[in-house]
Order: structure tokens, then C-alpha cells, then sequence
């Protein structure tokens, strides 16, 4: 594997100085976000003052302790990347409705759910891999503004009585203006630095206006720590705990997608060039976001999740050293411990709140458009998105049979992220369960079953109507693709026997073989895709080899979990006239 240049993976080793400057700007980034989401939950709910305090130097020390575990990595909870935590924006609609309903104990104890859900769901990554497509994670994402929304536009017009009518609109109008117009003209770092150029700017008209709190923010002691509000949990289990137990769920699995999809985001750019996907980084980033919302919870706080701040960064700066969500950590801290900060955001008027917020929804809506769209978009893919989008909308507006639905949920209020995501992965399920059937056969992880394997797809082969040169295809594919993975890892640390389990079925007029093994240590797709750089020259062999699995796959796909591989590779039938791959070389 190339190393990643001087200064650049995650790897590098930075200057003090240099450290430390980039990690206090990534603070001044995360620290609007982080507070803003908790107090707009809390005040939204109608919770007292001091139950907002504890619950943000709560979410402050927690993100703080999740971001340096994600950059240190510790056993299999962190990711080892530049992995900024915050408060999770998808869960407000929820966490309003867990304070209204029981107070932050309640939410205590529900999140306390979400967060084994979420280590459950980290350790079985593996199984989800046909229901949480991109096409599922993307229609997702853009159903999270959908929810937030109403509860911003609220927001609006949280100002004093006594105010001038002019205020709230202007102090938003300037909000939105700066940050919209830095975002769209501005380069480099500055395009970064928008969102905070335009809450401080509002935040001044606000304060022409005589809408900041100025007072409170001039009370608040430089050092300190708030009044403990440590709420306990509520173990009572009763109707309202029952009733808002599947939202939080369904919330616990949209955190994970997101903290899913940043993780791929941030080792995408955090080398050079990219590598394949480390899904073993991947369940460490989810393990971690699991422990966070556990102590979350236990302390009396909001739940915690992956925020997109380090992606932009590293993009821009071109660093993505992971000595920099250590700094990150340690400053979110330490602010935690100064209240006049927080008091300088808490006093923030609604109007600059919401539409700060509501230009971070919109690139969160963005980004899942992006993520539907990856790996293409057929009519299939297409109709699932829009359909479950737009019910998503319908729910959430309370047009879609409210009294029905009213009845089914014992009285809560629709929810159009749960609808929407209910019909995307309900039909992502359908398309799965109704394509063509798998065959399947199950061997020794080992050479002396190439044989069996062999016949397997041979067999395949011939049910499928395939001609000789499309089996000598797959045959060669299957051999190669074998050989290399055994290549990478002989044997377990234990010497137990492991299995192989191979799949094949037919896929829009091609085949489809998966491989599910005992993890290796090298990914087949970086190999590939570094075809040529290698410098030892026992490495011929297999070069050869991937590069007669590069020429009769169309793709190879190799996602690595914690003791497991999966090898999905793609192969189309050989245009008439073709040579086939009845002449491809053998390593038997």
C-alpha cells in the first residue's frame, strides 16, 4: 500500500503549533452546532433553564471524550480518523417529544435503548448490507430536515413581547444573507468559517435590536460548572416509554446510518490516494457513538453522533491527522468549563437559531441526494426515493390519514422521517426478496475446496443457460478471487477451521458471486487498483492474478468487517465473438 504523502493521512505527525491552531478552528465550528441542537430540544419541550445547562456541559464533555476515542482508536471502539462528535440534529424531533412526554428522565432511559441498538447494530454490521443501500441511507438523510424543520419555523418567532416587529426578521434575513452569500462566493478556508460569520453577524442585529440577552451572558462566571440537573432514569416502562420506544429506534438506526456514511466520507479524504472502504474502521466509528450515547444517557443528556465538520476540513486544509480530534476533545472540555462562552451562545436569539440550523439541514438534504445517487440511479432506485420521500412529507405535514394514524401510535404526532423510512427500506426489501433465487454452497475456508467451488458454479452455469466462454468467465473469476483471498490469510490466529460461503445468482443479464470468509488484513480493491506499484518481486504471482480478476470482473466490491470478509463480484457475459476465458491461466 502507497503511504499517504508528509503531513496528510491520518498517520502524520503535526507541528504543536499547527495542531493546536487547527483543532481550536474545528472547535469554534462544532461549538455553535453542539449547543444550539440542545437548547433548541430543551426549549422547544419547555424545560427549565437549568435542566438546558447541565444538559449542554453534559453533551460538551461527552463529544469531547467520543472525538478523541474516534482518533485514538481503542480496541474496536473508535475509527482512527478525524471523527468531530456532536449532538445528533436527526434525533430534536424525538428528544422534544421524549421531554414533553416524561421529562429528561425519560429521555434518559430511551436513549440508553438507542445506544445498545446501536452496538447491537454496530457487531452485526455485516447482515445489513443488502437493506442499508445507499438508496435507503440517502432517502434517509434528506427526510432528516423534513422533521426538523416545523420546530425551527417556530423558532422564528421566539423573541420578547416588547421587541421591535423589525428585529426577529432582520437579525434572520442578515443570518442567512452572510452565510448564504460567503458559502456560494468565497474559497478555501473562509467558505468553511460561513455558518459562524453569519450567526455572530446576526447575533449583532439581534443585539441592535435589543434582542440579545445581553445580561445573562455578562452574569455567566468565566470558570465554573453548572448546577448538577442529573435527572436519574425512569424505570416505570410505562405507555409513554412504550409508545416513544420505536421512534427512538428507528432514530438509533438513521444515527447510524449517518455516522455510517461520515465514516466512509472521512477515509475517503483522509488518503491519498483514496482507499477502498475499512469497514472494520467503520463498526469501530458506531461502536464509539454507542458508548457515547450510553454515558450520554447515564449523565442526563441528548443523544451524540458523527458531525461533518472534519470531511470539509480535511478537504480544504488537505490534513486529516487524527492528533487533531485530540485537540478537538480536550478543547470541547474545556469549554464546557467556561459558562461565559455558553452563555455568549445560549443568549442567542430563536431567529438566528433557526436559520443557522436551517442552512445546516439543507446541506444534510444535499448530502443525502448525493448519497442516493453514488452508485447510479435506475428507474427501480428512482421510484423508491421519490415515493418514500414524498410520503415522509405527507406523514410529517399530518395529511396522510392523521385520525388512522393517531390510533395506531396511541396519539403521537406523525412523523414523516419513520414513514419515509419505513417504505424506503420496506421496499428496498421487496426488490431484494424478489430478484432471482440464490444457490448457495458452504466449504472449508481452504485450496482443497477450489474443487467443490468449482462445480458449484459450473453447476450455476448450466441452470442459468449460460454458453461456454460466460462459464469460463466465472470460472476463472471464482478461482482467482479465491486464491487471492486465501493469499492474504492462510490461517486464523487460533488455527480454528474457518468457512467459506459462496453465492451466485443471476442479476440484470449478468451474475452476481459473493464470498463470505474470515476476514484478511489487505483490501482486494486497493490492490487493484494499485496494480503496478508493487515493489517485491515475490508479489508477481499475484498481481497476475488480480489482474485476471480486474480483466473478467467488471467490478469487485470487498467490505471487511471484524472477522469477516465479503467479496462481491460482478461479471458480465462476454460480447459475441469474444475469446471468453476458457484460455485464462490457473495457479493450481
Amino acid at each position: 500500500m502507497k503511504p499517504p504523502e508528509a503531513g496528510v493521512g491520518p498517520d502524520a505527525r503535526l507541528p504543536f503549533a499547527r495542531a493546536a491552531g487547527l483543532g481550536l478552528q474545528f472547535t469554534g465550528l462544532v461549538v455553535p452546532g453542539l449547543v444550539l441542537i440542545t437548547m433548541v430540544a430543551y426549549r422547544g419541550a419547555g424545560q427549565p433553564e437549568e435542566s438546558l445547562l447541565w444538559a449542554v456541559f453534559v453533551s460538551m464533555v461527552v463529544c469531547g471524550l467520543v472525538t478523541m476515542l474516534q482518533s485514538v482508536r481503542v480496541g474496536r471502539f473508535g475509527a482512527g480518523y478525524l471523527t468531530p462528535t456532536g449532538t445528533s440534529a436527526p434525533a430534536v424531533a424525538v428528544v422534544i417529544a421524549a421531554l414533553e412526554a416524561g421529562g429528561p428522565a425519560l429521555l434518559a432511559v430511551l436513549v440508553v435503548c438507542l445506544a445498545i441498538f446501536q452496538a447491537l447494530f454496530a457487531a452485526r454490521l455485516a447482515l445489513f448490507r443488502h437493506i442499508l443501500t445507499p438508496t435507503v441511507t440517502g432517502t434517509i438523510l434528506m427526510l432528516v430536515p423534513v422533521t426538523v424543520m416545523p420546530v425551527l419555523f417556530e423558532q422564528l418567532g421566539n423573541v420578547p413581547e416588547d421587541a421591535p416587529a423589525a428585529g426577529g426578521p432582520m437579525s434572520a434575513i442578515t443570518t442567512f444573507l452572510v452565510i448564504v452569500g460567503i458559502a456560494l462566493r468565497a474559497r478555501g478556508a473562509l467558505r468553511l468559517w460561513a455558518p459562524i460569520i453569519g450567526f455572530v453577524t446576526g447575533s449583532l442585529v439581534a443585539a441592535a435590536f435589543g434582542l440579545y440577552d445581553m445580561a445573562r451572558a455578562a452574569a455567566a462566571p468565566w470558570i465554573g460548572l453548572p448546577e448538577t440537573a442529573w435527572p436519574g432514569l425512569d424505570l416505570q416502562f410505562d405507555a409513554a416509554f412504550w409508545g416513544l420506544l420505536p421512534p427512538f429506534l428507528f432514530i438509533a438506526v438513521v444515527c447510524t446510518i449517518q455516522t455510517i456514511s461520515g465514516s466512509v466520507a472521512i477515509q475517503r479524504v483522509s488518503w491519498n490516494p483514496p482507499r477502498a472502504v475499512d469497514f472494520k474502521a467503520v463498526q469501530g466509528t458506531v461502536a464509539a457513538d454507542s458508548a457515547g450515547n450510553l454515558l450520554s444517557a447515564l449523565a442526563g443528556s441528548v443523544p451524540i453522533g458523527f458531525r461533518p465538520t472534519g470531511i470539509a476540513m480535511a478537504e480544504i486544509t488537505g490534513v486529516a491527522s487524527r492528533s487533531l480530534g485530540v485537540v478537538l476533545g480536550a478543547a470541547l472540555i474545556v469549554l464546557a468549563c467556561l459558562p461565559k462562552t455558553l452563555a455568549v451562545v445560549l443568549a442567542t436569539p430563536g431567529p438566528v437559531i433557526a436559520t443557522f440550523i436551517a442552512i445546516v439541514m439543507a446541506s444534510i438534504f444535499i448530502v443525502g441526494v448525493k448519497v442516493a445517487v453514488q452508485d447510479g440511479i435506475d428507474y427501480r432506485k428512482g421510484l423508491i426515493v421519490g415515493v418514500a420521500f414524498w410520503v415522509g412529507i405527507g406523514f410529517e405535514g399530518g395529511v396522510v390519514f392523521p385520525d388512522f394514524y393517531a390510533r395506531l401510535t396511541g396519539g403521537l404526532p406523525p412523523n414523516g422521517l419513520i414513514a419515509g423510512g419505513v417504505v424506503a427500506i420496506a421496499a428496498t426489501l421487496f426488490v431484494e426478496l424478489t430478484k432471482s433465487r440464490k444457490l448457495r454452497v458452504e466449504v472449508p475456508f481452504d485450496r482443497s475446496a477450489l474443487s467443490g467451488i468449482r462445480d458449484f458454479v459450473a453447476g450455476f452455469a448450466s441452470r442459468s443457460g449460460w454458453n461456454e466462454a460466460m462459464a469460463a468467465r466465472l470460472d476463472a473469476v471464482t478461482e482467482e478471487t479465491l486464491l487471492t483471498l486465501l493469499d492474504q490469510d492462510e490461517a486464523g490466529p487460533d488455527g480454528e477451521q474457518r468457512r467459506l460461503r459462496v453465492s451466485a445468482r443471476r442479476e440484470d443479464g449478468g451474475a452476481s458471486l459473493e464470498f463470505v470468509a474470515s476476514r484478511g488484513e489487505d483490501n482486494l480493491q486497493d490492490r487493484i487498483a494499485l496494480l503496478g506499484e508493487a515493489g517485491a518481486s515475490d508479489a508477481l504471482e499475484r498481481e497476475v492474478s488480480l489482474r485476471l480478476l480486474r480483466h473478467f470482473a467488471s467490478s469487485v466490491r470487498h467490505q471487511q468487517y471484524h472477522d469477516t470478509d465479503i467479496v462481491t463480484v460482478r461479471v458480465e457475459q462476454p460480447e459475441s465473438g469474444s475469446p471468453g476465458a476458457a484460455t485464462a491461466p490457473s495457479r493450481r
